[in-house]
């Protein structure tokens, strides 16, 4: 019978302590997770999530006005969104380049600017000016040809050679002293 009253006791201190309001209690705070980094998201901004404040409620809710940044993405789309270009990552470009160039035959210099080169050097190597006049050389298209054909092989194949030097020096770009090594490996004779 003691305890019973010392029961009834209790429950009333519990129910003079505890006040008589009608306001929820707070909501519990989130706690924020680690999140692992992700390896791209395509341009866009991640999708933003609000900090859970004391009331309960998100920070980012469709119940606030949206900020300038909210209102440029809701709107038309600006110059600068349709002209971004896609940036890939160093070196693809240049594996893809490689592949392209590889598989084609065609010339890789201009053809009138070699010829202009060509007939300069050979002007400035001609000695009788008389017996062409002010014209200098006439050259054969097809000779032109075949030396714009004989130059990009020996380029194309002594930058091959640079390449394999300045990878033996543990290196991927190629330098002046890789061309220079490679010519003199060659000796007198291998395209000097």
């Amino acid at each position: 019978m003691a305890q019973t009253v010392q029961r009834k006791q209790k429950r009333r201190k519990s129910d003079a302590i505890e006040p008589q309001d009608s306001t929820p209690p707070p909501a519990p705070k989130r706690v924020r997770t680690s999140q692992t980094a992700r390896k791209s998201t395509g341009g866009r901004e991640p999708p933003r999530r609000g900090r859970g404040g004391d009331d309960g409620e998100d920070a980012g809710g469709d119940d606030r006005r949206p900020g300038p940044s909210r209102q440029r993405r809701d709107s038309a789309p600006s110059h600068d969104a349709t002209a971004k270009k896609r940036r890939y990552r160093p070196g693809t470009v240049a594996l893809r380049e490689i592949r392209k160039y590889q598989k084609s035959t065609d010339l890789l210099l201009r053809k009138l600017p070699f010829a202009r080169v060509v007939r300069e050097i050979a002007l400035d190597m001609t000695t009788d000016m008389n017996e062409y006049g002010d014209t200098g050389l006439r050259w054969q298209s097809s000779a032109i040809l075949a030396l714009q054909e004989a130059s990009e092989a020996f380029l194309v194949h002594l930058f091959e050679d640079a390449n394999l030097c300045a990878i033996h020096a543990k290196r991927v770009t190629i330098m002046t002293r890789d061309i220079h090594l490679a010519r003199r490996i060659r000796g007198q004779y291998g395209g000097a």
